[in-house]
């Protein structure tokens, strides 16, 4: 049962005080065809690992998920109607990503709508939901700029992932895929991690905090 073996990864993991460079990270990024999570679906699922700073290419999750049929949303991906039906099944798809995924903390930009979404495929397929630690970039970067780590550059504007590609000198290529932009954050949070560490950020809750709106 997938169930079972998702569950078994959380036996031993993370604590609060785990030191971010002994944590298996996954930069995480879904394509949807809608932004309801429980009315649309997902098109593509794109995550790679960071652990100790560094990003493992060989470590990383790629997938097309089947759709019965194209819209506008679809091929603003540049998803052909042949790809989108020749991919895996949503509920296959998913059994290999959680194996990917195991007890990885999700690290995405604006992620609270790609985890609902795949929280939604898996109460529909498995009955249950991810119970993975996750950090929001967007977050990070607003408490590191509080704690006056970033006092020599420019803010983005509405901290976009591109403004802070930008803002970083991350060459922003193949945007909007799932593979190009969990690769896209994953160089973005690199930059996050070391600037958490010389504001003293050395624990994993603190680099989870969500930022007060």
């Amino acid at each position: 049962m997938i169930g079972e073996r998702y569950a078994s990864f959380f036996e031993n993991t993370w604590t609060d005080d785990t030191p971010p460079a002994e944590v298996r990270f996954v930069a995480l990024d879904t394509e949807t065809t809608g932004l309801d999570p429980r009315r649309d679906r997902l098109i593509t699922i794109g995550a790679i690992a960071v652990c100790g700073g560094e990003i493992l290419l060989e470590d990383s999750f790629e997938v097309m998920l089947k759709l019965a049929y194209n819209n506008s949303s679809v091929t603003v991906h540049g998803i052909t109607r042949d790809e989108a039906m020749g991919g895996m099944e949503e509920g296959a798809a998913l059994v290999d990503f959680l194996d990917f995924l195991r007890d990885g903390v999700i690290v995405g930009h604006h992620i609270g709508h790609d985890i609902e979404a795949l929280n939604c495929a898996c109460e529909r397929h498995f009955g249950m939901t991810l119970r993975n630690r996750s950090l929001d970039t967007m977050d990070l970067t607003l408490h590191l700029n509080g704690d006056g780590a970033f006092a020599n550059h420019t803010m983005p504007e509405g901290f976009t992932l591109d403004g802070l590609c930008e803002m970083f000198g991350v060459p922003a290529h193949d945007r909007h895929t799932a593979g190009g932009d969990a690769f896209l954050t994953a160089r973005v949070f690199q930059r996050l991690l070391r600037a958490a560490k010389a504001a003293g950020r050395d624990t994993l809750s603190s680099l989870c905090l969500r930022f007060p709106v």
